[in-house]
């Protein structure tokens, strides 16, 4: 394997059970330290590691989301037979891997544990990835999104984009089965996630039919919270949250509604105040940890010159083709070779930093 320790593993517990998923590109590397510390609190944990995870991305980019899926619908069959109630925690991907196995077998589920959700993703750039597939097999991955120094390996450098673009069609997936889950359900994100944006966990909160929702927000990790700073605070959540719903304690009411009165209770509609309470959050300074993380890149003038091949190739191949327009004289070739060498040239760019051993796990 590419990943060392990348293997697929269990540790006995108790009869309660929590089947744990990983990322998109990463391995049970990415959330072993989450696992354990339920497993500390008496859990058994069963994590997989999915198909063409955690050897190459080459081999991971002849699987599709169906793949990933079967081995965790596989996984959940054998936790049925050993335990009665069942648990599905999901990182990243893993959050909607374990979304669609609540909309398929939520009645056998007793809640669902989400740490920044991947359903999505909405950047200019992967509308082109079911294209680029067919032209590159893969491109360069960002550094790990970890703030906290020294995380292990646990994804790839790089991205197969054939894999990628079987997820967006997961994503899709997902969004359109939210709805039909009903089960208690804690879910955390990163102010600060480079991979992931938060609002897409709450596009899950909004969307979901649960009653019972807990959300809790990591203020000092980026997207891997299992590898970060707010480890603990997650361990905690995530012990509260099934200890609660075994015993029948979860609120009936989210605690986001009751995050909200609270901020209200607090707000002074007394107008003599000089400030008020927009103005008092304006004032507040707060210190953020940066991390070793680099901000994403920034196009170079290559690669916008490269977006022009990629956006005018298509439009010159359809203006030749529906109409009798021909410029050059030589039929619709020029806009195809515009579009091929403006993509080769644009992610042929994006190379990884020579130093940049670790992918990031969606």
């Amino acid at each position: 394997m590419s990943i060392p320790n990348a293997e697929p593993f269990h540790l006995a517990g108790n009869e309660i059970a929590i089947l744990m998923i990983h990322g998109f590109s990463g391995s049970p590397v990415s959330i072993r330290p989450w696992a354990e510390g339920l497993h500390a609190e008496g859990y058994s944990i069963y994590a997989p590691r999915l198909p063409g995870h955690g050897t190459t991305w080459s081999e991971m980019n002849e699987t599709t989301w169906q793949d990933w899926y079967q081995e965790v619908e596989k996984e959940f069959e054998s936790i049925r037979v050993k335990h009665r109630r069942i648990f599905v925690a999901g990182f990243s991907m893993g959050g909607a891997l374990a979304l669609h196995l609540a909309a398929e077998r939520g009645r056998e589920i007793e809640g669902l544990l989400l740490v920044n959700p991947s359903i999505g993703d909405d950047r200019l750039i992967m509308s082109f990835v079911p294209l680029i597939k067919y032209l590159i097999p893969s491109v360069a991955g960002r550094r790990t999104d970890v703030a906290a120094p020294n995380p292990p390996r646990h994804s790839y450098g790089r991205t197969p984009l054939r894999a990628l673009h079987s997820l967006q069609k997961l994503w899709r997936k997902v969004r359109s089965e939210l709805p039909a889950i009903d089960l208690p359900l804690m879910i955390g994100y990163s102010i600060q996630d480079h991979v992931v944006d938060p609002k897409f966990s709450e596009i899950v909160i909004d969307n979901i039919s649960s009653v019972d929702i807990r959300e809790i927000i990591f203020e000092n990790s980026f997207h891997n919270v299992a590898l970060d700073y707010d480890l603990s605070q997650l361990v905690s959540e995530s012990h509260t949250f099934v200890r609660d719903v075994l015993t029948g304690e979860v609120a009936t009411e989210s605690l986001i509604d009751e995050e909200f009165d609270s901020i209200v209770a607090g707000l002074s509609l007394d107008e003599s105040t000089p400030t008020d309470y927009l103005d008092e959050l304006e004032e507040t300074s707060v210190e953020v940890y940066a991390g070793d993380n680099k901000p994403l890149p920034t196009l170079t003038i290559v690669q916008r010159a490269a977006l022009v091949g990629v956006i005018g190739g298509p439009s010159y191949i359809l203006v030749t083709a529906l109409s009798p327009l021909d410029l050059l004289g030589i039929g619709f070739w020029p806009g195809a070779i515009a579009l091929i060498a403006g993509v080769i040239t644009f992610f042929w760019q994006m190379k990884p930093e020579p130093d940049d051993e670790n992918g990031v796990a969606l």
